[in-house]
């Protein structure tokens, strides 16, 4: 049994490679909105839970998983993917049970639940306060039986082998490998602010207000959760369970060796223009040196949302939004777009800066 043991467990190593990891999330939560009517079911749902945890305590028994799976400081990540897989299993079932109780021309749960309806004061407020004290309980008991993750004082004269943010930011400290640390850092996250703000007053579509569905917002719900569960759940196991010394990426599985070295020559798109296709040297001058991604970047937000419309569905999006809607939409979607494309290139084509211009700290 040990070499099966070890055969899973180099396979599972090797599609914790970044490109096929991100890849195969990317295919999964397709597979999860396309497909929704048949993992709703409770019995699907209840086969897969078995099965993450039947493997997660076998995973426990391996000593290079164990030890960053069951630090204090990662336990939560264990806690959360099990409750935004829960939470999200709950409101697409009641989604897609409404759906067809719709399509039957029967009321929806929500409408036939609208008798049962209680007062604020006592139910509400004793709900909420029992649900307070369970808390204060779960949280004492959770500092009783785990140190708080507390290292050794500073010392000038030992660097760490790497330096990780809080679980919860290690999806935003993955930007850093991406772009410069003010997008990484300020532009990204506002973005991402901004555009949480900006949902209600884009998306006018009175479908799904008050009621769970997923056949009348299809589409809204895939592109919120493939922003939150693909570009910020799963960046936050990679950070986690895949960085490791030096940055680099290590399998669950294999231990991480503070020597290991890998070989990397991270290139612009100037450099690969000047110097590898023209054969000379960069040119002095800033914009003519950066003239190809300056065209491409100009090409991505300022043409690119005009050629989209020539596709049915963005054209859809344009005639219910308007111009001024439709521009702050497509200008948020293709910022979000880029993540995943920069992502690619620098893990395919080692491709570090489509703009870069270290000049003026303007990097992209």
């Amino acid at each position: 049994m040990d070499w099966l043991n070890e055969s899973i467990k180099e396979v599972i190593n090797f599609l914790s490679n970044p490109v096929i990891y991100f890849t195969v999330v990317v295919i999964a939560w397709w597979w999860l909105m396309k497909f929704h009517r048949v993992w709703v079911q409770p019995k699907p749902m209840k086969i897969a839970l078995i099965a993450s945890l039947v493997f997660l305590v076998w995973a426990l028994f391996d000593p290079n998983f164990n030890k960053e799976a069951t630090k204090p400081d990662n336990i939560p990540i264990w806690l959360m993917s099990y409750g935004v897989a829960f939470f999200f299993w709950l409101s697409i079932s009641r989604g897609a049970k409404n759906d067809e109780l719709m399509a039957a021309g029967e009321p929806n749960l929500e409408k036939a639940e609208s008798d049962k309806k209680v007062y604020t004061w006592p139910d509400l407020v004793y709900s909420e306060l029992i649900c307070i004290v369970a808390f204060t309980a779960f949280m004492v008991l959770w500092g009783i039986v785990f140190d708080a993750p507390l290292e050794d004082p500073a010392n000038s004269g030992v660097t760490p082998a790497v330096a990780k943010a809080p679980w919860y930011f290690l999806g935003l400290q993955e930007l850093l490998v991406y772009y410069d640390p003010w997008i990484a850092g300020v532009v990204l996250p506002g973005f991402i602010v901004v555009g949480l703000i900006a949902i209600p007053y884009m998306d006018t579509n009175p479908k799904g207000n008050g009621y769970y569905t997923v056949k009348d917002r299809f589409d809204e719900i895939w592109l919120f959760g493939f922003g939150f569960v693909v570009l910020w759940i799963a960046l936050i196991f990679l950070g986690t369970f895949m960085r490791g010394p030096g940055w680099n990426f290590f399998g669950p599985f294999e231990y991480w060796d503070t020597h290991k070295v890998v070989p990397m020559n991270n290139v612009n798109v100037s450099e690969i223009f000047w110097i590898k296709i023209l054969g000379v040297g960069l040119p002095s001058n800033i914009l003519l040196r950066e003239i190809v991604g300056l065209v491409l970047v100009s090409f991505y937000m300022g043409a690119l949302p005009k050629l989209l419309l020539k596709i049915a569905k963005f054209k859809a999006i344009y005639e219910k939004m308007g111009f001024v809607r439709y521009y702050i939409f497509i200008v948020m979607f293709l910022v979000m777009a880029s993540l995943p494309i920069k992502m690619y290139l620098r893990w395919g084509f080692d491709l570090k800066y489509i703009i870069s211009i270290p000049e003026f700290m303007f990097n992209i």
